[in-house]
């Protein structure tokens, strides 16, 4: 049997490196795409990418991978659902409610996986951008839900906040940054905004300190 193409095994062994790229190249791409039809339907096709990308790493982990499969197919369908028709109310909060846990499932068991042992692997380093970036995801579709059920959240005026407007928000307030210019002005926002504040300082404290840990401990010689 001949042997698969580089991509192809780097896809089947790194699902975890195949989730981070997709999410990357949808933030990159989003400014160029947003503004059409045509290309909030390629963003709603990269997203259905990346939701498939996010339950073959489920696999890998010790998770369990059909509740991820069961929340990641109606994710699939309300991404295109909510590319073709972004302003719709009720399509805006349904694509929430199922992104929003499917996303944190995600990225629980990703977590998981980087605990599992006490090697660092190159999928986990993987795991452990992509969970970032996947708690992100998750809580700009939290954000999403908030402005639907209390207008006013995040603008006194106007139509509502974009998604990659809560996007950006979200890896503001994850990386405690702090650069946003936008703000929670509800007091539902602001209380959902500090919960992603802490989940961004114990992702450091507990994910990124154990993998420096690990890392140290591997290459010091031992007596």
């Amino acid at each position: 049997m001949r042997e698969a193409p580089g991509i192809l095994r780097a896809v089947r062994h790194h699902p975890s490196g195949v989730l981070l790229v997709g999410q990357l190249l949808v933030v990159l791409a989003y400014p160029f795409l947003e503004n059409s039809t045509a290309g909030r339907a390629v963003l709603g096709v990269v997203q259905m990418v990346v939701v498939l990308a996010a339950v073959a790493a489920v696999r890998l982990t010790p998770a369990l991978s059909w509740v991820a499969l069961l929340l990641g197919l109606p994710a699939t369908v309300f991404a295109v659902l909510e590319s073709v028709e972004p302003t719709t109310e009720w399509i805006t909060l349904a694509s929430a409610c199922v992104h929003a846990p499917f996303y944190f499932y995600v990225s629980y068991a990703m977590i998981r996986y980087l605990f599992h042992d006490d090697r660092v692997t190159r999928d986990e380093l993987f795991a452990t951008g992509a969970a970032f970036t996947v708690v992100a995801w998750a809580f700009a579709y939290v954000f999403a839900a908030v402005q639907v059920l209390w207008p006013g959240s995040f603008v006194e005026s106007g139509p509502p906040r974009a998604w990659f407007e809560l996007l950006f928000l979200s890896f503001t307030n994850l990386t405690s940054v702090g650069l946003s210019d936008i703000l929670p002005l509800d007091s539902h926002a602001r209380s959902f905004v500090m919960v992603e504040q802490i989940a961004g300082v114990l992702y450091v404290a507990l994910v990124i300190a154990r993998l420096v840990g690990l890392t140290v401990a591997r290459s010091t010689p031992r007596a």
